[in-house]
């Protein structure tokens, strides 16, 4: 049987390698659990990553597109940011919904939690389905140069099977509320 909450882990020191205001990177010397030693590099995050999917009455959804400096490349996706981690996820997804599309809504369904790269972050994300949409202005932060675009679902299901989205709260939030829109049919 299997302890799941066992760490066969043995952390021998830690020591902080480096820090920013959004990341820490610490290097941990190890016992792996077959006993051999090892070094561990693990990234921790200082912030939450919150997901948006808008949906609005008529069944569309609002990408967001921008270039992503780590990959060099463009990324189509869904609204998304980073939450303090002492803050209330819901209030950081109304946040981010506003600044990235303009829009508020009335309805809020958390439908996820998940780890982006367990093997080296902690890191931490909900999704939220956001519908009953109000317009409004965008509020886009000075290191944004966002673009918006209006989809059908199926059209944003398509671009994940189609490796158009590849981001992974996307990919991981699209293909739920996906399913999840069908069980309200």
């Amino acid at each position: 049987m299997i302890d799941e909450k066992h760490n066969p882990w043995t952390t021998l020191s830690s020591k902080e390698i480096y820090q920013n205001p959004w990341i820490k990177v610490r290097e941990d010397q190890v016992l792996n659990p077959n006993g051999g030693e090892g070094i561990y590099g693990v990234v921790s995050m200082n912030n939450k990553a919150i997901g948006i999917i808008p949906v609005d009455d008529e069944g569309y959804t609002y990408l967001v597109g921008q270039y992503r400096y780590p990959l060099n490349e463009y990324s189509w996706e869904i609204p998304m940011g980073g939450g303090l981690i002492e803050n209330d996820i819901l209030a950081s997804a109304k946040r981010e919904l506003q600044e990235e599309t303009g829009f508020t809504a009335e309805k809020w369904t958390n439908i996820a939690r998940l780890h982006t790269s367990n093997s080296v972050t902690d890191e931490e994300g909900f999704v939220f389905l956001a519908q009953e949409l109000k317009a409004g202005e965008t509020a886009f932060e000075e290191t944004e140069v966002i673009h918006i675009r209006r989809v059908a679902f199926e059209e944003a299901v398509r671009m994940v099977m189609d490796n158009e989205i590849t981001d992974a709260i996307s990919v991981a939030g699209i293909l739920k509320a996906a399913i999840l829109l069908q069980q309200e049919k």
